[in-house]
């Protein structure tokens, strides 16, 4: 691992504990300024027997919140719905985030406002779902703040359609087969604390600049941002790759995910073969 990502990955684990010391707060809580409202929109009944709802997250002007794998600077948000009822699962539709830059250091994430889509799946098909949860999430403006949320709320019956969800369903990253990817394929070389990750993907190019974010399949392997580079037809994305701290280290090439962001869109893809 490169002085750089030690730097990075020193800074990261810094940025988390200073926002573990800040004050948290609660749903109608005391975060300044209202810094983010959560609500859920409930959505309808899916032909499938799922439950399409959503959480909507409002954010004061000049803060932001994080996505799934929010980065060098983020705070990964985390859900806990253990105390719903009649609720077997949930599915997130992620919409394309953002690409920001504070201090030299990159996240991932929303502005202004976060529509989640929740697909849920219910216990007993036809019945109503009472989602009680927590989520707790890291919102910045100047500084970064952990935000606790305290979720409730009732569905049934069959709902109707929202243009909001659906409109945050349509901007999620499109499919690898959809956005005309070709061969994806990595190799792994030792480093320093773990490998070194090189993947070529051969897709269009998209319009404005690309970045890509890696996921590792499980959220303990921590990943430095990666390196982008194009040549032609194909996209080259390279980054170190370390587990935590006195484990080894067993990467599954199936469970890696890579996400290509530019401007306007996105593509998910999903596993690469050896070279």
């Amino acid at each position: 691992m490169n002085l750089k990502h030690v730097l990075r990955r020193n800074a990261t684990a810094l940025l988390a504990l200073l926002c573990a010391q800040a004050p948290s707060a609660s749903v109608a809580g005391s975060l300044p300024d209202n810094a983010v409202r959560a609500e859920v929109l409930p959505g309808w009944q899916t032909e499938s027997g799922t439950r399409m709802a959503a959480l909507r997250l409002s954010l004061a002007p000049g803060w932001k919140t994080y996505w799934r794998a929010p980065g060098d600077a983020g705070i990964p948000p985390r859900f806990d719905w253990r105390g719903s009822d009649n609720l077997g699962g949930v599915s997130y539709h992620w919409p394309r985030p953002e690409v920001f830059t504070s201090f030299g250091l990159r996240s991932v994430g929303y502005k202004d406002e976060l529509i989640l889509p929740l697909e849920l799946h219910p216990g007993q098909p036809g019945q109503p779902i009472r989602l009680r949860g927590r989520i707790d999430l890291g919102i910045c403006e100047n500084i970064c703040v952990p935000a606790n949320l305290e979720i409730e709320a009732l569905l049934d019956g069959p709902g109707r359609p929202d243009p909001d969800i659906r409109r945050a369903l349509a901007d999620q990253p499109r499919p690898a087969a959809r956005a005309g990817v070709g061969k994806v394929t990595c190799a792994l070389a030792p480093a320093p604390d773990g490998l070194r990750l090189t993947a070529r993907i051969e897709m269009p190019r998209l319009s404005g600049k690309e970045y890509a974010l890696v996921e590792a399949g499980d959220p303990r392997i921590w990943v430095s941002e990666p390196e982008v580079s194009r040549k032609g037809g194909a996209l080259t994305v390279a980054a170190d790759i370390a587990p935590p701290a006195g484990t080894p280290l067993a990467l599954d090439r199936s469970a890696l995910r890579f996400t290509v962001i530019a401007d306007q869109n996105a593509v998910d893809i999903r596993g690469c073969s050896a070279q």
